[in-house]
C-alpha cells in the first residue's frame, strides 16, 4: 500500500484518453496544482484493464489496483475520479461504494449522472461527501459552476446549448462545403472528431444526457432521461441547409429545458444572428436565461483529453 501522506490522496479509476491526462497533470504539475488547491493533491493509486499500456508516463510509484471497486475500500484515498463510463456496471457500483464510504467522488460520465445523479447526490449527502460532475456537461466550459456559484441567486427560466461538439463540426462542415452527411461523417472520424461507432453522438443521446445534467441542476429535479424528446441529425441534407440559408438560417442540434416541461434535444433553425448561431466547428455553448441576470452564455471545447481533463482538474481543486 502507499503510505499515507497529508493533502488530499487521489485515485483514478479508468486510465483512457481523459484519465491519463489526469494522471499526468497530477504528477508532472503537482507544486502548481497543490498551490491552486491550497493542500497537496497525491495521485496514490489507479485502475485500468491493461497495465502494460505505453501511456506515454510512468506509473511505478502508484498502486495499480485490476479492479476498481477495491479503490473504495482503501483508507489511504480521499477522492475517487471515475473515468470508466457507462451509466450502470462497474461505474455506478464504484460510485455507490465511494459515497457510501465517505470518499469524494469526481466523474466526467454523464450516462451515470444523467440516469442516476439524483440518488448519488442522496448518498453524498447523507455520508458528507462530495460528487462532483463537471467534467460531464460540456468539457471545458464551466457550466456546471456557473449554474451552482455564477447565477445562484437567479431564478432560471431556461437552459440551450449546443452540446456535441462531434454533431456542431458535422453541421458546420455540411454547410460550408455543400458535402452530405455520411462523407462529413467519415471526414469527422478520420481527423478524431467523431467515434467510430457514432451512434451517442449523432443520435442526439450524448448532448440529451448533458442537457438532462444541466436541467436537473438548474430547476431542482432531475428529468426521466426515457422521456427526453431527443432527434439526432442523420436525416439532414444538404438541401436543408440551402432552403435554410435562403430564409436566414443556419441549423443546428440544440437542446433546450425549461421548468414544467421535458427537456427536448433537436434539430432546428436558428435565425443568423442569434448567439448560437455563431457557435461552430466542434466548439460547444451554453446559454442560461434567468432573473435578474438575463442572458449569459458561455463557448467553449465540449470535449477531448485537453477539455475534460481541465474540468476534472477544477473539481479536484
Amino acid at each position: 500500500m502507499t503510505k499515507a501522506k497529508s493533502g488530499l490522496r487521489i485515485a483514478i479509476a479508468g486510465l483512457g484518453v481523459v484519465g491519463s491526462e489526469v494522471a499526468r497533470q497530477l504528477m508532472s504539475r503537482a507544486d502548481d496544482l497543490g498551490m491552486a488547491a491550497g493542500q497537496p493533491l497525491d495521485l496514490v493509486a489507479v485502475s485500468a484493464r491493461d497495465r502494460s499500456a505505453d501511456r506515454g508516463f510512468q506509473l511505478d510509484n502508484i498502486d495499480w489496483h485490476n479492479d476498481a471497486g477495491a479503490l473504495a475500500g482503501r483508507d489511504d484515498v480521499d477522492i475517487i475520479v471515475e473515468m470508466i463510463g457507462g451509466s450502470d456496471g462497474p461505474a455506478l457500483e464504484l460510485a455507490r461504494k465511494s459515497l457510501a464510504s465517505g470518499k469524494h467522488f469526481v466523474t466526467a460520465n454523464k450516462a451515470m449522472i444523467a440516469h442516476h445523479g439524483t440518488e448519488l447526490a442522496r448518498l453524498a449527502e447523507q455520508n458528507n461527501a462530495a460528487l462532483m460532475f463537471e467534467a460531464a456537461v460540456a468539457g471545458g466550459i464551466p457550466a456546471v459552476k456557473t449554474l451552482r456559484e455564477g447565477l445562484a441567486g437567479n431564478q432560471i427560466s431556461r437552459v440551450a446549448g449546443i452540446l456535441n461538439g462531434t454533431c456542431n463540426y458535422i453541421l458546420s462542415t455540411m454547410e460550408s462545403s455543400g458535402a452530405g452527411f455520411d462523407d462529413v461523417l467519415a471526414d469527422a472520424q478520420r481527423l478524431g472528431y467523431a467515434e467510430a461507432e457514432p451512434s451517442f453522438d449523432v443520435d442526439g443521446i450524448d448532448a440529451a444526457h448533458k442537457l438532462t445534467i444541466l436541467a436537473a441542476i438548474a430547476f431542482g429535479q432531475q428529468p426521466d432521461f426515457n422521456a427526453v424528446s431527443i432527434q439526432g441529425i442523420r436525416d439532414v441534407s444538404s438541401v436543408d441547409f440551402a432552403y435554410a440559408n435562403q430564409l436566414g438560417f443556419r441549423i443546428k442540434l440544440v437542446g433546450v429545458a425549461e421548468p414544467g416541461l421535458m427537456p427536448r434535444m433537436q434539430t432546428c433553425m436558428l435565425p443568423l444572428d442569434s448567439q448560437l448561431a455563431k457557435v461552430n466547428g466542434v466548439l460547444n455553448a451554453v446559454e442560461f436565461h434567468g432573473a435578474p441576470v438575463g442572458s449569459v452564455l458561455a463557448v467553449g471545447p465540449g470535449a477531448g483529453g485537453g477539455a475534460t481533463s481541465s474540468a476534472v482538474l477544477s473539481d479536484l481543486i
